[in-house]
């Protein structure tokens, strides 16, 4: 049961039976006091939506962005200079062809690229960001400025962490929370 937000008490009657097995029991009524706790507050209700339930459309668009290459798209293309495919694909360094069309189209059906073709022999194609794109390109330069600044405090915690695990039996919890 959800508890209602302006009431988060609940008290509950309890019958009880007091008294040995073979004398006639004692019956009595008391009051329990508890706290229902909301597990989440559903937002749908109010008109917005919850990124937590599996049917968001909001999940799409951050399953697009959490990508690794559309991050990497999204960022390159972060300085609002026009990029052509080659130039693309020359940054990101691994990509395969069929991935960054993939990610370029993916990017441009969500309205965060545009694809600007222009008739020449052979045809010149530009991608750039919408401001929607800057936007979320501005946010993940962030991320990839944090990313950077603290790779090696990243790369000491995975060392401690396999460290950890090979001198572990196998089946030992390995989080801090269950060691204690």
């Amino acid at each position: 049961m959800r508890a209602d937000i302006r009431a988060p008490r609940q008290w509950i009657a309890v019958r009880s039976m007091v008294g040995p097995s073979d004398n006639p029991a004692e019956e009595g009524t008391y009051l329990i006091s508890r706290f229902l706790m909301d597990t989440g507050f559903d937002l749908r209700k109010h008109g917005g939506v919850d990124v937590f339930l599996r049917d968001c459309p909001t999940r799409s668009v951050l399953e697009l962005i959490a990508g690794k290459w559309t991050m990497l798209v999204l960022v390159a293309l972060e300085d609002r200079r026009p990029m052509r495919f080659a130039e693309l694909r020359r940054r990101l360094d691994g990509v395969t062809s069929k991935v960054l069309t993939q990610t370029l189209r993916a990017l441009e059906r969500d309205g965060l690229m545009t694809r600007t073709v222009y008739p020449t022999v052979p045809p010149c194609v530009e991608y750039q960001l919408t401001k929607m794109g800057q936007e979320v390109g501005g946010l993940l330069q962030s991320i990839t400025d944090w990313s950077q600044a603290n790779i090696a405090a990243v790369q000491a915690a995975r060392e401690e962490f396999d460290e950890r695990a090979t001198r572990q039996p196998p089946g030992a919890g390995t989080s801090s929370a269950t060691q204690g």
